[in-house]
C-alpha cells in the first residue's frame, strides 16, 4: 500500500470526514497530511514526495484543477504521485477536463468507504 496521503480541501470539515471515510475503507498510509488550498498543496508536494493526493476542485485561490495542471508541468519529480478529484463535479466535460490536467481519477460527493476503495486500489 501507498506510504503517504495528502488530502486538500478548503474545508476542515470536508478534510476531516475524507480523513475519516479512508480509513473506514481499510486503505491504510503512514502518515497523512493536509492543506487547506491549492497553494498550500502545491507547496508540500514541492517540499515532498507524496503517493496519494485527494484534492477538492472548489477553492478560493488556486482551485484543485489548477494545482494539478501545475503540479503535473512544474513538478515533473512529481509524475509517479497519484491525484485523484473529490468533487460534486461529474459532468463528462469536467471529468476530461481533470484528466487532461493530469488527474488520475475523480471521486464524486456524496462518497462512501467503498468508493473509496474501488477508486483508489487500482491506482496503489
Amino acid at each position: 500500500m501507498a506510504d503517504t496521503l495528502l488530502i486538500i480541501d478548503d474545508s476542515s470539515t470536508m478534510r476531516r470526514i475524507v480523513k475519516r471515510t479512508v480509513r473506514m475503507s481499510g486503505l491504510s498510509f503512514s502518515e497523512t497530511f493536509e492543506a487547506e488550498s491549492g497553494e498550500q498543496g502545491f507547496e508540500k508536494l514541492s517540499a515532498d514526495a507524496i503517493d496519494v493526493v485527494l484534492c477538492d476542485v472548489n477553492m478560493t485561490g488556486m482551485s484543485g484543477i489548477e494545482m494539478v495542471r501545475k503540479v503535473r508541468t512544474e513538478l515533473p519529480e512529481r509524475k509517479d504521485t497519484r491525484i485523484i478529484m473529490v468533487t460534486t463535479e461529474s459532468s463528462a466535460a469536467f471529468v476530461a477536463e481533470a484528466m487532461k490536467a493530469g488527474a488520475d481519477g475523480y471521486i464524486s460527493k456524496p462518497f462512501t468507504p467503498e468508493k473509496f476503495t474501488e477508486k483508489l486500489t487500482p491506482l496503489l
